[in-house]
């Protein structure tokens, strides 16, 4: 936020001003209040007398201390949140959609707050930025507004019609624990944990250590929205330290990360028997075929490329182009590549903002430097950008990419791709298919009804037509998720909120029973119900 922008909410301004250089720092005028940081650290769960600083990838400033929680504070909080849940599962699904749709007016209303402080610590355009609050007021509404469609008991056809009568519950698994990542601090610490409250069940939260503010200042929405403070809490520290706790503890787990880290989640949870959604890695191809309008998928690909500086689970890092139009298409995505803007700064008009940390921007060097070792093509891109902040790196387009280098099939979760040609669409998707990924695809034609046909053969839980990942990812109603190594379980829609409620089958009988009646020897009784099910049939029952 700026001085010439101010927070519109009438909230609390996280900002304050600084001595100003803005020739050679514009983020240098401004530094996270004390008293804002305080507010928000004191909605952790954290005795254990030790704390992490955090600084910002804009400029490498420090913001904030977080104090750390033990292995007895991840106990505590388990112990708050049954308690707290015990009590939630018996309030109205009434009143849990109401605070759900007080939340959605929240985060509209203080997004400026909310984005100031996504942008400090994760280093994302504003614009990118924005997506965090704006996926946030879609969950929040879609689950607000269909908490009776999904969560309602349900009738069943009945064995014997008229006499068996069968209801199906949703009851709540009791405690989540929710582990979530950096790279949309903001969105990813609540959606997942938005249907886990409405459905009746309390979360406890580790969000990642280098983006608490973002997941603390969410909870804090929460609690203003109405939603028992106790419900929802927050632990800081170390996955590999926490993660055992969380997960030994936790009735369900959403994790949302690497492929690597998932795989102990998921053994975790097995040894167990829990269940868990996992969100993984993906290497997402983009697929323009020979119809396409090229300025429409230009654009997109830039989008699907670039958005958040490639850190987003659902980017594309493979662009396959038909012959036809490779040149015309590379000749307007170069283009519009070249054309971006990238800065530090929380105003509008970045095209692109910062990696969050040394350790990505070392991936992605290493990355394009042994692809153009071994013989790729830069034709956009290319450098680290030291003078616009510590882990700038232009976004990147690399032609003549090969198996042999490590960006081809590992996941580089920056801002580069790599272009390949195509003349046979079915080898296009088998291309696309190739490796243990399966997260999001995106295929542009102008033919809607092809491309959909394709999306059929393509192996990714979510496929775009026409768009880089904002259809599926917006539209709250489907699911979303990974097939293969990209993950398992989906968020969103009915199997985002039945992740988190067990189905429980009540059968009232009436009149008869199932076993031999008045005197009815066994095999009269088998003989009987042999041809009641005949019968059944005949009259086309299920």
């Amino acid at each position: 936020m700026s001085a010439q922008n101010p927070t519109s909410s009438g909230g609390a301004n996280p900002l304050a001003q600084g001595p100003a250089d803005p020739e050679h720092d514009p983020t240098a005028a401004y530094a996270l209040e004390p008293e804002y940081v305080e507010s928000l650290t004191a909605r952790l769960l954290a005795t254990s007398g030790t704390s992490v600083q955090v600084s910002s990838p804009l400029n490498g400033a420090p913001l904030a201390h977080i104090p750390q929680s033990s292995d007895a504070d991840v106990a505590e909080a388990f112990a708050r949140a049954r308690r707290a849940q015990a009590v939630w599962a018996r309030t109205s699904l009434d009143e849990r959609a109401a605070m759900l749709l007080r939340l959605h007016d929240l985060v509209l209303d203080r997004q400026d707050e909310i984005i100031d402080l996504i942008v400090w610590e994760s280093g994302k355009a504003r614009k990118h930025a924005f997506d965090e609050p704006l996926h946030i007021a879609l969950t929040a509404r879609y689950y607000g507004r269909t908490a009776h469609q999904h969560l309602d008991t349900q009738r069943k056809l009945g064995v014997v019609p008229g006499l068996t009568r069968v209801e199906v519950n949703r009851v709540p698994k009791g405690v989540v624990g929710i582990i979530s990542p950096w790279n949309y601090p903001f969105t990813m610490a609540l959606c997942d944990g938005l249907p886990a409250l409405l459905a009746g069940n309390a979360v406890v939260a580790k969000p990642d250590a280098q983006t608490m503010l973002s997941a603390l200042l969410a909870a804090r929405l929460l609690d203003e929205a109405g939603f028992p403070k106790d419900l929802w809490q927050v632990v800081a520290g170390p996955g590999s330290q926490l993660g055992p706790s969380i997960i030994g503890r936790a009735d369900y787990i959403c994790f949302t990360g690497s492929t690597a880290t998932g795989k102990l989640v998921a053994k975790g949870c097995a040894e167990r028997l829990i269940g868990a959604s996992l969100e993984l890695g993906g290497k997402n191809p983009l697929l323009v075929l020979r119809d396409a309008d090229l300025e429409k998928a230009a654009e997109g690909a830039v989008r699907a490329s670039f958005s958040n500086a490639g850190q987003l689970c659902v980017s594309m890092e493979r662009l396959f182009v038909a012959d036809q139009v490779y040149d015309r298409f590379v000749e307007r995505f170069v283009a519009r590549t070249e054309a971006m803007t990238l800065g530090a700064t929380l105003e509008w008009g970045n095209d692109m903002g910062s990696l969050i940390s040394q350790e990505q921007l070392d991936t992605v060097v290493a990355h394009v430097d042994d692809a153009v070792a071994k013989g790729a093509r830069v034709l956009a891109g290319g450098k680290a950008r030291p003078d616009l902040g510590p882990y700038f790196f232009e976004p990147t387009i690399l032609e003549g990419v090969t198996p042999d280098m490590t960006c081809f099939g590992h996941e580089t979760f920056g801002p580069v791709i790599s272009l390949y040609r195509f003349h046979d669409e079915s080898d296009a998707v088998a291309r696309a298919n190739e490796g243990q990924y399966g997260l999001n695809a995106s295929i542009y034609s102008q033919d809607g009804a092809r491309a959909r046909a394709l999306a059929r053969e393509v192996k990714c839980g979510t496929v775009n037509i026409n768009e880089a990942f904002g259809a599926t990812f917006a539209s709250i109603d489907s699911p979303m998720g990974g097939m293969r190594e990209s993950g398992m379980g989906r968020r969103q829609g009915s199997e985002g909120i039945h992740r988190y409620t067990e189905s429980q089958s009540v059968a009232t009988q009436r009149l008869i029973r199932f076993a031999p009646m008045f005197g009815m020897s066994d095999e009269a009784y088998a003989k009987m119900m042999s041809a009641n099910l005949r019968l059944m049939k005949k009259l086309g029952r299920a």
